[in-house]
């Protein structure tokens, strides 16, 4: 058994991607469709990188485990780009979700219309208490737990979405593993145990909060006092101009939902 562990690279036709460059590469997709949007159709990769907020020597190294390499003087064709990003992710086919849990969080992410725009259909959404079961969210009939397996099976479930309490997490994720679901996205705040070949994400909103917290409290603490020279002593430390609070803290699904 292993607790959401993850390969060092991605397997399948994708293989020899280092997990680090799959990890941005939702962010450069993101960045791309923005670009779409306003009708740029080439972009240069230093605006691409600004965009994703990473520098471009990293993006035009990640772009280039997919082939893509640009052309110099012109850039990135922005269309093409967004169409390999979407091939190395999987997004060129429809992924069936399951949400277990038809709480807040679960009827925001179900109200989310990112998801189908991005290649995943809420296939279902599940729950055990019988004044949500039955009910209309997102224009699907909200289902017993009890259909899991059944549910699974009928849509051919790819990925299993976990909206429950803490105490309950576990035991939905057995049954998804059980029922042959190998991707999960967990919202419970604890760790789920899962056997190896099952992917697990897990977003912690109270952990991305607390991060943000750190960082804003250390911003606090080295900001001088009005009136004092910025260039005099701040909490002991000579010289302070502001503060390097490392890598931003992100999570797009958290954000979203």
């Amino acid at each position: 058994m292993h607790t959401n562990a993850m390969p060092p690279e991605i397997s399948g036709p994708s293989a020899g991607i280092p997990e680090a460059t799959v990890a941005r590469l939702p962010v450069y997709l993101r960045a791309l469709y923005g670009l779409a949007e306003r009708g740029i159709s080439t972009v240069a990769s230093e605006e691409l990188a600004a965009a994703a907020g990473v520098n471009s020597a990293k993006l035009r190294k990640d772009l280039s485990h997919l082939g893509s390499y640009g052309i110099r003087g012109v850039g990135y064709d922005v269309e093409y780009l967004v169409y390999q990003v979407s091939r190395t992710l999987g997004l060129t086919q429809d992924w069936p979700v399951v949400i277990v849990g038809a709480g807040n969080l679960g009827r925001a992410l179900a109200n989310y219309g990112g998801f189908v725009s991005r290649g995943f259909t809420i296939a279902a959404m599940l729950d055990s208490d019988p004044a949500i079961v039955g009910s209309k969210i997102a224009r699907l009939t909200v289902r017993h737990v009890d259909e899991l397996e059944t549910v699974v099976a009928r849509h051919k479930v790819a990925i299993g979405v976990i909206a429950t309490t803490a105490g309950s997490a576990q035991g939905v994720c057995d049954r998804l593993v059980a029922a042959g679901v190998t991707s999960i996205l967990n919202f419970a705040p604890l760790v789920l145990s899962v056997p190896e070949g099952v992917d697990v994400r897990k977003v912690d909103l109270s952990i991305e909060l607390q991060i943000l917290a750190f960082h804003a409290q250390r911003r606090s603490a080295a900001r001088p006092e009005p009136g004092r020279a910025r260039s005099g002593t701040v909490n002991g430390t000579h010289g302070t101009h502001g503060t390097h609070p490392g890598p931003p803290v992100t999570s797009e699904l958290a954000a979203q939902a």
